[in-house]
């Protein structure tokens, strides 16, 4: 099974790309297409990536925001640093009720934007790893609700299925728009799907 992940991994248009142009990850190409159809990330903007090791969608925010923003990532695993000033690491769990105040202790101000690429261990058992995307995403909506400025931005991963519109509905309540979409860089076969949330107003 490896030898054969290897050899279809070998054979990835994106994989191949990202090697080329030095990203860390083939999800790189997930960001940078997502970006050019929403128009998440601006020069200037505060941006925090949750589970962002290895670091691909840290390299492409840092190329959006430029010198003058600021890029956080957050991740269970150490990442290995950037050679930007404005970009910057935090070794945490995303699910942790303690995340969102560590979050604003590394930031300079309020975020202009959340993402998040995080996914569960899977397990192979379809429904328990669905259910763990959704609860990773609901975190992820749980730290933008602590951090965004008014007004800002969420895109976040979450398998399709149960419980799915659920979070859907409560992505609704805190945003003033929504979209569900996939981008071309997505594997093929994959159950994977995007939330892109835009004008962010705080929860009471």
């Amino acid at each position: 099974m490896g030898r054969r992940w290897q050899l279809e991994r070998g054979r990835d248009h994106f994989y191949r790309m990202a090697k080329r142009e030095r990203y860390r990850s083939r999800a790189a190409f997930k960001l940078k297409q997502l970006d050019e159809r929403y128009n998440l990330l601006r020069r200037g903007h505060v941006v925090v990536d949750l589970g962002a090791a290895p670091g691909g969608w840290l390299q492409v925010a840092r190329e959006r925001v430029g010198g003058e923003g600021f890029v956080l990532g957050i991740d269970l695993q150490a990442i290995a640093e950037l050679p930007h000033e404005n970009v910057a690491t935090l070794v945490a769990d995303i699910t942790d009720a303690s995340t969102p105040e560590l979050i604003m202790a590394k930031l300079p101000r309020a975020a202009d934007v959340v993402l998040s690429d995080a996914s569960p261990k899977i397990s192979g058992v379809w429904d328990v790893d669905q259910a763990r995307s959704v609860e990773l995403a609901r975190s992820a909506l749980a730290i933008a609700d602590a951090i965004l400025a008014p007004g800002g931005k969420l895109l976040v991963k979450v398998f399709q299925g149960g419980m799915f519109e659920e979070l859907v509905a409560e992505v609704r309540r805190r945003f003033s728009s929504l979209k569900v979409t996939k981008p071309a860089a997505s594997r093929r076969g994959s159950a994977e799907v995007y939330v892109v949330a835009k004008g962010f107003r705080r929860s009471r």
